[in-house]
């Protein structure tokens, strides 16, 4: 049987003042039974919006495929809009996605629904800007999740910040780290506060640990750099995570092909050995 989507709900949202729509999958034994299941937070990437994962992604399909084969446990999926936020705090204080997605959407998804509401049951994925977002939270909140997996995860180096393109610069980071910032200005405490290498770079190795981390960029990716970077950076903390390097570029075809893996890497932190 297949699992249910229902495509539009929303959640009223204080801290960031309207309402925020998600997505959500439930597991087809889902209203059948009394069980409480692990949940995935599913982030889309930059410019997309909450449907993506199911129009493009066709995740309802992959994930059903996977729960009937037992390549992945019963789960519940969740996927969020959060515009172009990078699922970061403005520097501005202008919109405090970061805030409402861990105090306020985590909270209230997992009171509405039968989920098991703590870290091993609590995992979380996303491709491109929402890769950057599962590294993001579970860089600064550890002790939230048991797993991540960054699909073409837009992990940038301070020397590609830097050499974008002012027009590029503004158009996507601007309202995060500073408008109109040119040169070593981007370098800001804003950037170094959400940037996935400086944070690696700074962390303990035992707060690293504290995480199971699956890394997956295409060969042809215009982050290909970033995401070796970042392979390296945890290489060097010995920092036990997954890599992989597959032939493909930025594109739906990629991270359909990738999903089901990245699910069941996460699904392995969900059970008991």
């Amino acid at each position: 049987m297949a699992g249910r989507v229902i495509e539009e709900k929303k959640i009223k949202s204080s801290i960031l003042g309207k309402e925020v729509s998600y997505t959500i999958f439930l597991p087809s034994d889902y209203d059948r039974s009394e069980r409480s299941y692990p949940v995935v937070y599913l982030l889309h990437g930059y410019t997309d919006d909450n449907t993506g994962w199911l129009q493009f992604g066709e995740i309802n399909r992959y994930a059903d495929k996977a729960i009937v084969e037992g390549t992945i446990p019963p789960m519940i999926i969740v996927m969020p809009n959060a515009d172009s936020s990078w699922y970061i705090n403005s520097f501005d204080g202008k919109e405090n996605y970061e805030d409402f997605f861990i105090k306020e959407f985590i909270p209230s998804i997992e009171k509405t629904y039968r989920i098991k509401g703590e870290k091993r049951f609590r995992g979380i994925a996303g491709l491109s800007m929402g890769g950057y977002g599962s590294m993001i939270y579970t860089l600064k909140y550890p002790d939230m999740f048991a797993a991540a997996a960054a699909l073409s995860g837009a992990v940038f180096a301070d020397d590609e910040i830097l050499a974008m393109p002012d027009k590029n610069y503004e158009r996507i980071f601007g309202q995060l780290f500073g408008h109109n910032l040119k040169g070593n200005d981007r370098l800001n405490q804003y950037w170094y506060k959400n940037s996935v290498l400086k944070i690696v770079d700074t962390k303990t190795d035992e707060d690293l640990k504290k995480v199971r981390y699956w890394i997956d960029c295409g060969d042809d990716d215009f982050l290909t750099k970033g995401n070796c970077l970042l392979h390296i950076a945890l290489t060097e903390k010995k920092v036990p995570h997954e890599f992989r390097m597959r032939d493909g570029a930025h594109n739906w075809t990629y991270w359909r092909t990738g999903i089901t893996d990245a699910l069941q890497f996460i699904g392995q932190s969900f059970h008991q050995w």
